[in-house]
């Protein structure tokens, strides 16, 4: 596992914020790098499964090489493994590429895997996030991070295991055809989130066009899509199971 460092683009991550008894811990391998709240520092045990979980995804695309580069849903071939399987699940859900769905798939599994070993996990993946918890929490939406996290979404007991991800045309890595400021997809599957937000974002050119985000996942509910919220400029659209509160900032 390589050393931890802090990419400029993340420096909302100083924000967050733990309960007691829980801890916080980065874990970096190759171009993952995860930040992860448990309830107690399972580092080592995390830097075995992304290693083994970027092994199968490395391994994958060099048996198919059109996998990495492909913006359409491709088949798992028999014997892929279970995240290539889940990622090209949910890429042929919201009609994107598997790699859409990488981010939300990694923090989903690593936290999958984690979960014998504490009741009390989130793991955030560039924005993307995959929470398992006994406590009701407010997840925080990131419009912007030079501005800070300023509005959130209030997650009842009941409602984990859950994920929020999100795309941006204007902040991040992640390839996106659009030009909104953000995409926060929920849903119960990271993979699913992950890909439909993706899409999401595709979509989102103008103003305007915040109303057909909204439309399109009312369209993928029967999919396990339960909320959107998307903004660009000063225009915002929420739809589904997204009840937001203003969070402080600073």
């Amino acid at each position: 596992m390589e050393r931890a460092h802090l990419d400029p683009a993340r420096t909302y991550r100083a924000g967050l914020s733990r309960r007691p008894g829980e801890t916080s811990f980065q874990v970096v391998v190759g171009e993952s790098d995860l930040l992860i709240t448990a309830c107690s520092d399972l580092s080592a045990q995390a830097g075995d499964v992304l290693r083994r979980l970027r092994g199968d995804i490395q391994t994958h695309a060099a048996l198919n090489p059109g996998f990495y580069p492909s913006l359409v849903p491709l088949p798992a071939p028999p014997g892929a493994p279970e995240i290539v399987r889940r990622m090209c699940a949910a890429a042929a859900a919201a009609g994107v590429g598997p790699m859409a769905a990488v981010a939300g798939a990694v923090a989903m599994m690593t936290a999958e895997a984690l979960a014998p070993f504490s009741p009390e996990l989130l793991v955030e993946n560039g924005g993307d996030l995959y929470c398992i918890s006994t406590r009701t929490r407010t997840i925080g939406l990131l419009a912007d991070p030079a501005q800070g996290i300023a509005i959130g979404v209030t997650v009842p007991t009941a409602e984990f295991p859950v994920s929020f991800c999100a795309s941006s045309g204007r902040i991040g890595h992640s390839l996106s055809f659009g030009h909104g400021d953000l995409v926060a997809v929920r849903a119960a599957d990271a993979c699913l989130a992950d890909a439909a937000a993706t899409a999401l974002a595709n979509l989102l050119h103008s103003r305007q066009d915040v109303g057909r985000v909204t439309e399109q996942a009312k369209a993928w509910e029967a999919l396990g899509v339960q909320g959107v919220f998307a903004q660009m400029d000063e225009t915002l659209a929420v739809w589904g199971r997204m009840e937001l509160t203003a969070l402080a900032v600073g």
